[in-house]
């Protein structure tokens, strides 16, 4: 198996929505093709995967440094010794060499993109859903149950009301997510409370609403919505300062007695072990929310998990950031504590295909090979006309 072209478009978010740092109408998402001189059903085998929501497409560094790097390498060297298939781990460092450590940024969702179509080219190749053999790669049971699930919503919007954010927690409520998301921050605080408790109002309850700042505050704003947030009893408080500022998620933590949430902003393991060393993270209580699409692919979160587990944090804390089919096959491949899901937000990317319903709390991955991505309402065009233009 050896890779004979890799293509990247950047494809526009679709919705205006906005939480307290970021606009989203203007995003735009990297969906990269790997295709390979493997043969599958009539055609060459050929991976698809994406860099995630929130950190903008990557087509330069792509086409500038990692593609030309992979195609310019040994095929052997891009291969596991042991099957003959090729290896996330190397085709990674490949994509990597002569790049300077620390100063992650942009490039860790650029290689991820790649590094993550190489997971779904090897799915497709055993005729299996991703989180099979990601399961069978890291030695866990596949989560054949489902994981559990929330909707992640409350996102500001112009001419907003408190009736439209009841009518959108009822709406994921009747979908069958049991709990959900909503973002702070945007308003003053009197006014923010006020959507937090209409929201645990018609989610009957605070343990299932989850609050989320975007890294909007500083020290004393986050530690003024801690005091206000405290007796609401919520499933946790998401992003309140910086990402990189541990000593003030400490002091957070120390302040806070519910679960605190953070991660997403975290691109390396070294990050992860920084948050872990300094960062005041509770065993048991707060989650952690990398994104395997933002932070070099699958390889380096696994390690990502070996971290949190070195550390006392157990992996069912672990919940990926992001809301799309490729972080659900990893947390069912991974055994991790569930996903988000964005439900009619950040389309085409998010939210889950038509074989994926919440049940009982839980979602389950569909059955099709690999991630699942052709079969997902409005992104299947976009991976047709890719894969069409890498046919060419």
């Amino acid at each position: 198996m050896r890779i004979v072209d890799i293509r990247e478009v950047s494809v526009p978010l679709r919705g205006d929505v906005h939480n307290s740092m970021v606009n989203f109408a203007g995003h735009t998402v990297s969906l990269v093709a790997v295709k390979t001189d493997t043969p599958s059903n009539g055609r060459p085998l050929t991976g698809v995967a994406f860099n995630s929501i929130g950190r903008h497409a990557q087509g330069g560094i792509l086409r500038d440094r990692m593609v030309p790097r992979l195609l310019a390498a040994d095929p052997d060297d891009l291969l596991d010794p042991s099957t003959g298939l090729l290896s996330p781990a190397r085709v990674l460092d490949r994509a990597m060499r002569d790049e300077k450590p620390g100063g992650h940024g942009d490039r860790a969702a650029a290689a991820a993109a790649v590094e993550l179509a190489v997971w779904d080219l090897l799915a497709k190749h055993h005729d299996e859903p991703a989180h099979a053999t990601i399961a069978r790669a890291f030695g866990r049971p596949p989560a054949t149950t489902g994981v559990p699930v929330y909707a992640a919503g409350g996102y500001y919007r112009s001419g907003d009301s408190l009736d439209r954010l009841r009518d959108e927690i009822a709406g994921y409520l009747d979908q069958g997510y049991p709990a959900v998301k909503i973002k702070i921050g945007g308003l003053p605080l009197p006014a923010d409370l006020a959507r937090v408790e209409a929201a645990v109002e018609v989610a009957g309850g605070g343990d299932r609403v989850a609050v989320d700042a975007n890294g909007r505050f500083g020290r004393d704003q986050a530690l003024a919505y801690a005091a206000a947030l405290a007796d609401l009893g919520l499933r946790w408080y998401e992003e309140a300062t910086d990402p990189l500022d541990y000593a003030l998620h400490r002091e957070l933590a120390e302040a806070y007695p519910g679960a605190l949430a953070t991660g997403e902003n975290l691109f390396s393991v070294q990050d992860v072990r920084n948050l872990l060393t300094f960062g005041g993270i509770r065993p048991g209580r707060d989650v952690l929310q990398m994104d395997a699409g933002l932070s070099y692919g699958l390889t380096e979160y696994a390690r990502m998990i070996e971290a949190m587990e070195a550390h006392g944090i157990d992996r069912s804390q672990a919940f990926p950031h992001g809301g799309h089919l490729i972080n659900l096959h990893i947390a069912a491949g991974l055994g991790l504590g569930g996903c988000e899901a964005y439900p009619g937000v950040f389309e085409p990317f998010g939210g889950y295909g038509p074989d994926c319903r919440p049940s009982g709390g839980l979602i389950r991955p569909g059955h099709a090979p690999g991630f699942g991505l052709e079969a997902k309402p409005g992104l299947g065009d976009e991976i047709a006309a890719l894969v069409k233009e890498l046919d060419s």
